[in-house]
C-alpha cells in the first residue's frame, strides 16, 4: 500500500486555491480548511473530534482522528494547517496537511494491527503572530496529553515536505560545517530531533530510511532554540515528549517560504508521497 500523490495534489489544491488565504485572520478560510481535513479524516473511517480554544477573543480549533482508539499509549502525527499572511501556502503547510491525510488514509486502510494509539492532528495557530505562544495548537494539544497524563510514544511532525530540486547547490546551509555534512542537492528529506532525545529520533530516520524511496538525512541538534525547533514539534518538547520534524529545510531550499509564489506548481508529488510511505513506516513500527 503507497500514499497516492494525485490524492496529496487534491488536498494541496484545495486548501491553496482557498481565499483569502488561512490566516489567523480570515477565520472563515479556517473554517473552510478545518472542515474539509475532518471530512477527510472521515471519509477514510477514523473517528474525529475538534479541540477548540480562543485567542484574542476569537475561536480556532485543532482537528484530530484516531486509530485504534481502544489504546492507552499513543503516537501523535501532526502538521499545521494555517498559513503566514497573504500566501496560498502550499509547502508551508498545505503539504504537511495533505501527507497528514494521506498516511492517516493509509493507516485506516491497512487495518495494521498495533499495540497502540495514533492521533493525527491538525494543528491551528502556528504561524505568527501566534508562533512560539501557548495560543499555538500544539501547545494546547501537548499540554492536554501532559496534564491528562496520556502515556506518549513520540509526537512525528511533518512541516513543509513538499519542495525538492536535483540542481547541485540547491541546499543551503546556516553554516559552514553543516555545509561538510549534509548533501548539496535540494532532494532529500530530514528528520530534526534534540540530542537528549537521540534514541527517538535515531529510530524514526532508521525506519524511514530503511523504506524510503528518497534520501532521509538526520540531524540533532543540542537544543530547542533557533533552527531546530520551528514547528509544532517544539511544544512536545516542552512537556517533555519525544517528538521530531519532518521536513524539507523550509526557507534554507526554498525561495518561496511566506511568499505569494508558494503554490502548487512548485511543489514535487511523488517525493511528497515517498516522505509519507517512509513516514508510515515508522509510525507502524514504534513498539
Amino acid at each position: 500500500m503507497k500514499a497516492n500523490s494525485d490524492r496529496l495534489k487534491t488536498d494541496v489544491r484545495f486548501l491553496t486555491e482557498l481565499n483569502p488565504p488561512r490566516n489567523s485572520d480570515n477565520l472563515e478560510s479556517l473554517a473552510k480548511a478545518a472542515s474539509y481535513i475532518k471530512d477527510e479524516f472521515e471519509k477514510a473511517g477514523l473517528v474525529t473530534e475538534e479541540q477548540k480554544w480562543t485567542a484574542e477573543g476569537k475561536e480556532y480549533k485543532n482537528v484530530i482522528a484516531s486509530y485504534n482508539l481502544e489504546k492507552k499509549e499513543r503516537l501523535i502525527i501532526g502538521a499545521h494547517y494555517d498559513v503566514c499572511g497573504e500566501q496560498p501556502g502550499a509547502d508551508d503547510n498545505a503539504s504537511a496537511v495533505a501527507g497528514l491525510l494521506e498516511i492517516a488514509r493509509l493507516m485506516a486502510n491497512s487495518k495494521v494491527e498495533l499495540d497502540y494509539r495514533i492521533d493525527f492532528v491538525a494543528y491551528n495557530l502556528e504561524e505568527p503572530p501566534y508562533f512560539a505562544t501557548q495560543q499555538m495548537g500544539s501547545f494546547i494539544h501537548a499540554k492536554y496529553l501532559k496534564q491528562n497524563n496520556i502515556p506518549v510514544i513520540g509526537m512525528l511532525c511533518f512541516e513543509m515536505i513538499g519542495y525538492f530540486s536535483d540542481e547541485p547547490n540547491s541546499q543551503g546551509f546556516p553554516s559552514d560545517e553543516l555545509k561538510k555534512l549534509y548533501p548539496n542537492t535540494g532532494n532529500f528529506i530530514i528528520v530534526v530531533g534534540l540530542e537528549k532525545q537521540s534514541d527517538y529520533s535515531r529510530k524514526v530516520f532508521g525506519l524511514m530510511k530503511g523504506k524510503a524511496n528518497i534520501d532521509v538525512q538526520l540531524i540533532n541538534f543540542p537544543s530547542a532554540v533557533g533552527l531546530a525547533g520551528l514547528s509544532d514539534h517544539r511544544n512536545y518538547w516542552q512537556f517533555n515528549f519525544p517528538a521530531v520534524m519532518i521536513n524539507d529545510t523550509s526557507f534554507l531550499r526554498n525561495p518561496n517560504y511566506h511568499k505569494p509564489s508558494d503554490t502548487i506548481e512548485t511543489l514535487d508529488f511523488n517525493k511528497m508521497a515517498a516522505v509519507v510511505d517512509a513516514t508510515y513506516n515508522a509510525a507502524v513500527n514504534m513498539k
